[in-house]
């Protein structure tokens, strides 16, 4: 419980938790550093000067006391005073006690002294500080005798100069650990970057540098990187080899079938060959390499509209909402940085799937804390939320939670949006339609507009 609760205060960045703990342990020592010196240092020097002052008044009075009559007690003042370098005054009457009689509360040497000097010196009258002097006033046998002598005569002075010392070693000390810090995070953050970059589909260039396990995370970063290309590379050769292949004995079958119209199997020979050549165009979608397509600032609610508009000109029951209402015209693009074509594959996919499955589609655009929305719904079965993960699998067909596929397919249209969506730094989520009763896919962009739009 206690942990959790401080974790909540606990910065979240590994620069932030870095300079943390460098400052924690500085500050620290500086703290406890001061405290000793001031303690037992300050405080122990005080208290000598303190009590070897004393001796010094004490024996005044004594000789004061000592003298026949008050013209040579006045002459042994003078003369202890000029030997002691103090102002000795006789008969000088002691103020009344005020609250200029004690010391301020940040002074702390004044209130040591004052402390010390009432516990060793008897006959003490008064006494009172007055910036950097000490005024005291003693009883003896000559009468009243006043004492005037500079502080430092009993404490050492300027206590804060200790204070300042150590505060601008400390943030000295402090800014060259936060440059070390700050050239110690770069290559992390060079990393993260690549990293970030190589999940959305880009190769960024990237040389491992910085400590010894940076540079070694950064190595085996490449590494990774270059098998995962090396993979995709090999999986592309071989499923694009195998459809090629495929497609010269399918064009043959095409071509006999052409020549053999008034065969009654040939019609629907000729379905099935129509059906094939387009899950061999499926898995080249699927398998092809969208890298080479540069991120660029695209108009995400243009290209919406023209995939709609393409689809309802095939005859499909697809809808922009609000189109019809005139609620699109004239607003302002809606900028963002795309992959378009890619993106536009995406669209399609979840169009054709809302389309195999349900009568009619609806697509709008939305905002998200942090994120661009674009949902496809559909009045079909929809998905059950327990299959919604297996859904966005390739090659997983859930004609049970579905209904029956009108026109075949091979569960590759949520896949390859799923995978545009990671290439893009966003996600698809499968949810339940609450307007059309059936299946809403959420394209989710992350907001990177670079128009400075705060509404959609």
């Amino acid at each position: 419980m206690l942990s959790a609760f401080l974790k909540s205060f606990l910065p979240r960045g590994l620069y932030s938790r870095a300079a943390l703990i460098l400052l924690v342990p500085v500050v620290s020592l500086l703290m406890v550093a001061s405290y000793a010196v001031i303690q037992r240092h300050y405080e122990g020097m005080t208290r000598q000067m303190t009590d070897s002052f004393s001796r010094t008044v004490s024996y005044i009075v004594d000789t004061l006391d000592a003298a026949p009559d008050a013209e040579s007690a006045a002459r042994e003042a003078q003369r202890l005073g000029a030997a002691f370098g103090l102002e000795i005054a006789l008969g000088d009457t002691p103020p009344e006690p005020g609250p200029e009689d004690r010391p301020g509360a940040f002074d702390l040497s004044g209130r040591m002294v004052v402390t010390q000097l009432r516990a060793t010196l008897g006959g003490l009258q008064a006494i009172r500080l007055e910036g950097s002097e000490v005024h005291l006033w003693l009883q003896s046998s000559q009468g009243p005798v006043a004492l005037r002598f500079r502080a430092n005569r009993v404490s050492p002075r300027n206590p804060h100069q200790l204070l300042v010392v150590v505060l601008l070693s400390g943030a000295l000390l402090g800014a060259i650990g936060f440059v070390f810090l700050k050239n110690q995070m770069r290559p992390i953050r060079r990393l993260a970057l690549a990293a970030e970059a190589f999940g959305r589909g880009q190769s960024l260039p990237y040389s491992p540098s910085g400590a010894r396990e940076v540079r070694a995370a950064g190595q085996a970063f490449l590494e990774m990187r270059a098998r995962i290309e090396q993979h995709i590379e090999q999986r592309t050769l071989m499923l694009s080899g195998v459809s090629h292949d495929l497609r010269t004995p399918l064009t043959r079958m095409r071509l006999a079938l052409s020549m053999m119209e008034d065969e009654p199997e040939a019609a629907a020979l000729m379905e099935d060959v129509a059906q094939m050549e387009a899950l061999i165009d499926r898995f080249l979608d699927f398998v092809r390499n969208e890298a080479g397509e540069a991120e660029s600032m695209s108009d995400l609610r243009a290209l919406v509209v023209e995939r709609v508009e393409l689809a309802a000109r095939g005859g499909q029951p697809v809808v922009l909402a609000g189109a019809d209402r005139g609620e699109t015209d004239g607003q302002t693009p809606l900028m963002l940085p795309l992959r378009p074509q890619l993106f536009a594959r995406a669209l399609d996919n979840l169009i054709d799937n809302a389309l195999r499955y349900g009568k009619r589609a609806e697509i709008r655009i939305e905002a998200a804390p942090g994120a661009v929305c674009v949902l496809v719904e559909d009045d079909g079965p929809g998905i059950a939320p327990e299959a919604r993960a297996l859904a966005t699998r390739p090659f997983v067909r859930l004609d049970a939670a579905r209904g029956a596929s009108r026109g075949g397919g091979v569960g590759l249209g949520l896949a390859i949006a799923a995978d545009a969506m990671r290439s893009h730094g966003g996600r698809l989520e499968l949810d339940g339609s609450p307007r059309l009763g059936g299946l809403m896919a959420r394209l989710v962009l992350p907001d990177r507009r670079g128009n400075g739009q705060s509404e959609i």
